[in-house]
């Protein structure tokens, strides 16, 4: 089979306003491609845009110069040109493609990629011979891409103010849980959240409904579900019965019967769904995990029967629950869990408020549900439920033959910590982005087992490419493959594959989570005596491509033009390292003006410590000095002195900052930005041992505009606009 992609710029407008994206052949996302395993596939992209791009085949298992990480594994396909990629089909399933350079995933570039089992295939089951429709769950924003990883690296709470998820004082005061809250920032911990980015939109096949009205009473379909999302979980609930499992990427599983499931960043699964009744339409629906909006597929012709919104979620009291699970030094208590336990019920959102109601639509308890009665009760032991309703669990995932690795071969035990700071957004694993490690070199033949644990707040959908691995669970030597696994936070999962002699080279593992990846949580594996990619002649050069991803350094600055003078403050900074500043100028001439410029390096994991460099400019007319509360003179009618000092974030989210300058003179600073009061009111405070304090008050109207009021010990009172970029 031969395809061409066609890839654009292409304006789309999926929320009444019209926005730059990217598209294959015209559409997003891309058409679906088909193929039956022993063909060959031929896929030629003509990238007709004037910047790279490039195609992953996700999940499939292709040469290693055909994978389509651009200088990793394979070249990128340059502005106005075409690349051909050539590859055996050596397996079936369903899968799906992506572009993997910088953010363009975000922009449109994805697609399915379905693999057909051969008639005469003696895995074939009955469930391989229904009618299928593919669904591609994807989510959309109207921001830039690019300013949405700025806003990330910045600290901007904006995505929150649009999720009505700030957890402010005043809305935690009035939840009852202003205790949570204030225990939550004496340990540090910055307001947690469901999901980064605020969207305006989830998609499926690029439109927030789709209808199959044909089917009648009886009449079954496969679904086979991409999970295209940049960042986005999905809850999966039908409205007519039970959804029946019966693959997860890409690979048969026994099948089992569910209520309801979530399906990770990067996942698919295979679903089938039976319509109970003709002359109504049954809703099948993926809602984002943080509530915000949903798609929905319609089964049927007729009356509507939708399923109950979930409600909203209660953020305080998972902030209570995260309260006792993490220590004074930032770190997660890890849980004893199963060793396959997946997304399911016992994850933050399942404490929503009001609990979690049954999903059925009106009427439903009165209607006759149509299953397959032998798949319920081969897996009643399966079955785990809450409110009396049964979640899909990876525990519940069994191969249908045995997927043990071989025998008697060595065995490289990896232990990999996902680890990260959400505040300075920098993703790692085990404490390093992957700019700052080595490939991991691995030896054809031996078997790799990976056991990772989660120390974020956030879940980690974890992928590996050009392998399967064993997702090891209760099933033993039946263990499911995948090639995708989610770790909730503090939960630990092991996985495990073989390094097989067809699959030497580089091979990325990273999380899937777009933002996540970009700002360095991966590794690379690397085979021994690989021999050399044709497509990659300079491979140490290539390899600085791969590593700029995390090596990004992003500007914020807020400058705030009140009554009594300008005052301001910018960072530009990476993962580790920082410029900032500081200024303040008083309009009068008596009122001068003071700046201060710091290049430091972040300490640490958690990057609570900030060691710095830096220089202070003071001027104050006809102000001679003043001593401070260690009893030495500070100039203040002209001086510029050189600093060295160091900064650190205390409990509750105080900033100490401690220096001495090149006179000799000692300063102590206590500090806090934007305190959220309410969802958009903030406050700010410093004072410090010079006897300068100051208090300011700012409400944010947009992304980029605040409404600012401050008093100032040197400037006094004053109002006026703050902007922030």
């Amino acid at each position: 089979m031969e395809y061409d992609l066609y890839v654009r710029n292409t304006p789309v407008n999926f929320t009444g306003t019209a926005r730059p994206a990217m598209s294959i052949n015209g559409s997003i996302p891309g058409p679906v491609l088909h193929f039956t395993e022993g063909d060959t596939a031929v896929i030629r992209v003509h990238n007709m845009m004037d910047t790279e791009t490039s195609f992953h085949w996700h999940g499939l298992l292709v040469p290693n110069d055909q994978d389509g990480v651009p200088y990793l594994t394979s070249a990128p396909v340059k502005p106005h040109a075409t690349h051909t990629y050539t590859f055996p089909i050596i397996q079936n399933g369903t899968y799906w493609y992506h572009s993997h350079s910088g953010l363009q995933e975000q922009s449109g570039l994805y697609g399915a990629f379905v693999v057909h089992k051969r008639r005469n295939d003696p895995a074939r089951r009955a469930e391989d011979t229904l009618p299928e429709y593919t669904l591609v769950l994807s989510d959309w924003t109207n921001e830039n891409p690019n300013e949405v990883n700025r806003k990330l690296h910045t600290g901007s709470d904006w995505f929150s103010i649009r999720k009505g998820s700030v957890q402010s004082y005043w809305e935690a005061l009035r939840a009852g849980y202003l205790g949570t809250k204030l225990t939550s920032e004496w340990k540090r911990m910055n307001p947690m959240d469901v999901s980064d980015v605020y969207y305006e939109r989830f998609l499926l096949n690029g439109s927030p409904h789709a209808s199959l009205p044909r089917l009648k009473a009886g009449d079954r379909v496969r679904l086979r579900i991409v999970n295209g999302a940049s960042s986005t979980y999905f809850w999966l609930r039908y409205s007519g019965g039970k959804i029946l499992v019966v693959a997860s990427d890409g690979k048969d599983v026994v099948p089992v019967d569910v209520d309801r499931m979530i399906i990770a960043v990067s996942e698919t699964y295979d679903v089938i769904l039976t319509v109970p009744e003709t002359g109504r339409a049954f809703e099948f629906q993926a809602t984002a995990e943080d509530t915000t909006g949903s798609s929905s597929l319609w089964l049927g012709h007729g009356e509507k029967l939708p399923l109950r919104p979930f409600p909203k979620l209660n953020y305080f009291k998972n902030m209570k629950r995260m309260n006792g699970m993490m220590t004074m030094g930032g770190n997660m208590k890890m849980m004893t869990m199963g060793s396959g336990s997946m997304p399911g019920m016992k994850h933050m959102n399942h404490n929503m408020s009001g609990g979690m109601d049954s999903p059925r639509a009106r009427g439903m308890h009165m209607m006759s549900m149509s299953s397959d009665s032998s798949h319920g009760k081969h897996h009643a032991e399966d079955m785990q439920e809450d409110e009396g309703e049964v979640t899909l669990t990876y525990d519940m995932l069994r191969s249908p033959a045995r997927t043990n690795l071989p025998s008697g071969v060595p065995v490289k035990e990896l232990h990999f910590q996902l680890t990260g700071n959400m505040n300075r957004y920098v993703w790692s694993i085990n404490g390093r982005t992957l700019s700052e490690t080595d490939r991991i070199m691995i030896r054809e033949g031996q078997n790799v087992r990976i056991i990772l644990t989660n120390n974020t707040m956030m879940r980690h959908p974890m992928h590996l490419h050009g392998h399967f691995f064993r997702l090891v669970n209760r099933h033993g030597d039946f263990s499911p493959l995948k090639f995708t696994v989610d770790i909730q936070p503090m939960a630990t999962q092991v996985i495990e594959f073989n390094a097989a002699e067809k699959t030497r080279g580089n091979w990325f593992f990273h999380c899937h989570i777009l933002y996540h990846m970009m700002s360095g949580m991966g590794r690379i594996f690397t085979y021994e005596d690989s021999p050399p990619n044709p497509q990659l002649p300079h491979p140490r050069q290539a390899l600085q491509h791969v590593y700029a991803m995390d090596r990004k350094w992003y500007l914020t600055v807020n400058n705030d033009f009140a009554s009594n003078g300008n005052i301001g403050d910018l960072e530009f900074g990476g993962t580790r390292w920082s410029i900032q500043g500081e200024w303040q100028t008083g309009y009068k001439e008596t009122r001068g003006y003071e700046a201060e410029a710091r290049l430091g390096r972040y300490i640490g994991e958690k990057q609570w410590l900030y060691p710095y460099i830096g220089m202070d400019w003071t001027y104050r007319k006809g102000e001679s000095g003043e001593r401070n509360m260690f009893r030495q003179t500070t100039r203040k009618d002209r001086e510029l002195d050189g600093t060295l000092g160091t900064r650190y974030t205390l409990p509750l989210l105080l900033v100490a900052d401690a220096r001495i300058d090149t006179d000799g003179k000692v300063r102590l600073q206590l500090e806090r930005d934007d305190i959220p009061l309410t969802s958009r009111l903030r406050l700010s405070f410093s004072l410090n041992t010079d006897r300068d304090y100051s208090v300011g008050l700012h409400y944010i109207l947009t992304p980029h505009v605040s409404i600012s009021t401050n008093y100032d010990n040197n400037l006094h009172w004053g109002v006026g606009l703050m902007l922030t970029y």
